[in-house]
């Protein structure tokens, strides 16, 4: 049954939240250290570590309660996205997680960030947030608010913890900047769709829907629907 299930999970999130996990696992075997995975653009480019660009989006850190709230977070809004808003159209899909990826990768050049995987769940977050404005949301029955503001609230859940909020602020900037790119500037007078999805893409990764497909909830644990409004 497991087996299954694990493969009516959409494919990009089946991937992603699968390397992630792995990547989590060969760092606590020892098999690897996170040494060989940080984001090092002097490492890229003069040592040719072309896999770092991949890896540091990858891994979330030892196991632990960060690790968990991340592959949670990955996992539930990961798939949300791509059974709805991106249900049958999986290469759209792949090219928003490639412009992510270049641009954080870019920011990275500038930005003294080791790490790129939670500000990657920050963009995902984001993007299903403004495409969901009328969901209410309950933070572990503790704050309801409109789901525009989730980026936002966990933001400051992880300056509560210590952590720096740079990451999640560029998580915010780049999620803002596809959406504004995909969702909205097509939409105003004079605009028009600049995000264009490659041919190539779309006949490697689009394909007729599988009728036995069953869509999630659009919801979390924790972090939960209080309603629907019309």
């Amino acid at each position: 049954i497991a087996y299954f299930e694990y493969f009516q999970i959409p494919v990009v999130t089946r991937a992603y939240t699968t390397a992630c996990v792995l990547t989590t696992a060969a760092v606590q075997l020892e098999v690897i250290t996170p040494f060989q995975l940080y984001f090092n653009p002097d490492l890229i480019i003069r040592r040719y570590q072309i896999w770092r660009v991949i890896t540091s989006f990858l891994f979330f850190g030892s196991l632990g309660f960060s690790f968990v709230f991340n592959i949670i977070f990955l996992y539930r809004y990961c798939r949300m996205l791509e059974e709805g808003s991106f249900r049958g159209r999986t290469a759209d899909f792949v090219f928003m997680f490639l412009f992510g990826g270049i641009v954080m990768s870019l920011f990275g050049l500038f930005a003294n960030i080791f790490f790129l995987g939670q500000a990657f769940i920050i963009m995902l977050v984001y993007v299903w947030s403004r495409r969901h404005p009328l969901i209410r949301m309950n933070f572990f029955g503790l704050l309801s608010f409109q789901a525009p503001f989730l980026p936002w609230v966990l933001m400051g859940f992880s300056l509560l913890l210590g952590n720096s909020i740079i990451v999640d602020l560029l998580g915010i900037s780049v999620g803002h900047m596809y959406y504004f790119l995909e969702d909205v500037f097509p939409n105003l007078p004079g605009g028009r769709k600049l995000l264009m999805t490659p041919e190539l893409l779309r006949m490697m990764f689009d394909q007729p829907e599988d009728p036995d497909y069953r869509p999630l909830p659009q919801q979390d644990e924790g972090l939960q629907d209080d309603e629907q409004q019309n």
